[in-house]
């Protein structure tokens, strides 16, 4: 059992000096050094597309046996509307939790399923017009869960403070969907949904470091991330945590981004201090 740390994406220039030696003309070449430093990453780019099998390939390729990844899954799955026009008022997306389209990402990923970790599915806060209620986003997930192929671990991240439930943590330990802590604005602290619901918890769990407001850090940074510029006091509190599930035998996953505290390597060097 171990704490696998690493950052949402790697392809940072800024990182030369604290990471890299050297910049990159391609994301790809940046992993073999970055899995010197790092045992995961989170593939943050297949968010927004179905992965080419070559991509997931090259990714394989750069990284050794020990190293895995976290993906999110596409987009087109976790929106429940279509982004509407001025013209035209949004729609309902055809493909939302689409077990054909699941199926399609995974065949497409295929090259990386060995090094796949997780599969992380991010909803956008969901209100009353795009899903009626928890209960009924509940039952949307129960149907398409139990039409997928289960051969890599699935978790969810929810940005609806009141869907996290007993109801809904339940019903991700039926069936065994890891959770997603996302300590991120608008969100309560992970910290205290893991106080609250941490005893139903399913084995694996992911928690993501995003932080607050992007413009306020991307203002502080001008978008170099190689220096702290928002140090988060409540960092240890999420070390204690990442201790309790460590030692309840959980295999944690810990992506932190750029925009948590000014340059996510940094604030990993903190937690692997804290964590030792």
């Amino acid at each position: 059992m171990k704490v696998r740390l690493g950052t949402c994406s790697w392809n940072y220039p800024s990182w030369s000096g604290i990471v890299y030696s050297s910049r990159m003309s391609r994301a790809a070449d940046y992993l073999p050094e970055y899995s010197k430093h790092y045992n995961t990453v989170e593939i943050d780019s297949w968010f927004y597309k179905i992965p080419d099998p070559s991509e997931a390939e090259d990714y394989a390729s750069k990284v050794g046996e020990d190293f895995q990844f976290t993906c999110k899954i596409t987009n087109r799955l976790t929106l429940t509307h279509l982004r509407g026009t001025k013209n035209r008022p949004p729609e309902e997306n055809p493909e939302f939790l689409s077990p054909e389209l699941f199926i399609d990402f995974l065949n497409s990923s295929g090259p990386l399923h060995c090094k796949l970790g997780c599969i992380m599915f991010e909803f956008e806060y969901l209100n009353k017009q795009k899903m009626s209620s928890s209960g009924m986003f509940i039952k949307k997930a129960e149907a398409f869960i139990r039409q997928i192929p289960r051969n890599i671990p699935v978790a969810f991240e929810i940005r609806n403070p009141n869907y996290l439930s007993s109801e809904y943590f339940s019903f991700l330990r039926e069936y065994n969907i890891g959770h997603v802590f996302s300590e991120k604005i608008y969100m309560p602290p992970v910290t205290e949904v893991y106080k609250r619901f941490g005893s139903i918890l399913t084995p694996h769990t992911v928690i993501r470091l995003l932080g607050g407001e992007r413009r306020d850090i991307e203002l502080l940074t001008n978008n170099t991330w190689d220096r702290i510029v928002q140090p988060k006091e409540e960092l240890i509190n999420i070390i204690q945590m990442t201790q309790d599930l460590y030692s309840g035998g959980k295999k944690i996953t810990i992506n932190v981004n750029n925009h948590y505290e000014g340059c996510a390597p940094l604030t990993i060097k903190k937690i692997q201090a804290m964590l030792n």
